[in-house]
């Protein structure tokens, strides 16, 4: 058994507030990638009253070996009241700032950003001072369903690179680095005015330079907002641990990718892709579009 390291503990969480936000999310019948992806920070989350909503799922048309979201259920048909729940939820939890992703959707013509345009469009019918920021994937490469997404003009487009290059085939093996590296690139060419984001986890294998050199790749692509965290094993059948990385390291990180250009690295052992994603608010005023 992995003993993890102390700067690796979280607080338990304030059940009542946890149940809320759970109730909510139950009666309005919605999944979150807090639940689905077995996300440490789920009780930090759910106290402050904040979920990253999973649409279209919670099955995964892929089976990348990091992640604990289900890829053996046969995807359903996209259902046509999910953005009207989303955005009542929303509503009903007071969100200035609300993360919306999605499972891999291959077997949809447009990967499914026509659903993340209609849930766009309700959160802003419904709480137009929500600010909204979308975590898609890579889409196949289907760049006219890209375009769809940014036309609805969600104020951050992410996508996560998750790993470095060399990596790529054994973490995301339907997946390319190029391909998503060219899809933060169109994104920012595209609408200038939606700030771009990646993340990447760390702990498997990688090296300090090669970290660094996926950092100098996003920056090239003129990428705006970077999370670094530490990759954690869901189950012995997911790809394995090979090291945990210190709170140092993530900050001699978060330092390089600031001397770099980004407007903002958000690094940590605990962080994940949209783990205090509603800070971008401050960054919009202070590097406004």
């Amino acid at each position: 058994m992995v003993v993890k390291p102390d700067w690796l503990r979280v607080k338990a969480p304030q059940w009542e507030r946890v149940g809320n936000v759970k109730g909510i999310l139950r009666d309005l019948g919605l999944n979150t990638v807090c639940e689905e992806a077995s996300c440490p920070n789920i009780g930090e989350c759910f106290n402050a009253g904040t979920a990253t909503f999973l649409i279209m799922g919670p099955a995964c048309t892929r089976a990348c070996p990091y992640c604990d979201i289900d890829f053996e259920k046969k995807p359903q048909p996209l259902d046509p009241t999910e953005p009207e729940r989303l955005g009542e939820a929303v509503r009903r939890m007071n969100l200035n700032h609300v993360v919306i992703t999605s499972v891999n959707r291959d077997d949809l013509p447009d990967g499914g950003a026509s659903q993340f345009v209609r849930c766009i469009d309700r959160v802003r019918a419904v709480s137009p001072q929500t600010t909204i920021e979308v975590l898609i994937p890579d889409l196949c490469g289907n760049w006219d369903a890209l375009e769809i997404i940014l036309q609805a003009k969600p104020e951050v487009l992410n996508h996560n690179t998750e790993t470095i290059k060399r990596l790529y085939r054994r973490v995301r093996p339907q997946g390319d680095y190029q391909r998503s590296l060219e899809l933060l690139k169109r994104s920012r060419q595209l609408t200038p005015e939606v700030y771009t984001k990646s993340g990447i986890m760390v702990g498997l294998g990688e090296t300090d330079a090669e970290v660094r050199e996926t950092m100098q790749d996003l920056r090239a692509v003129d990428c705006d907002i970077l999370t670094l965290g530490q990759y954690l094993q869901p189950s012995p059948k997911h790809l394995p641990l090979v090291e945990f990385i210190s709170p140092e390291q993530f900050n001699a990180w978060r330092e390089f990718g600031e001397s770099i250009g980004f407007l903002q690295v958000v690094a940590s052992p605990l962080t994940r892709s949209s783990y205090h994603a509603e800070q971008v608010r401050s960054l919009m005023e202070e590097y406004p579009r």
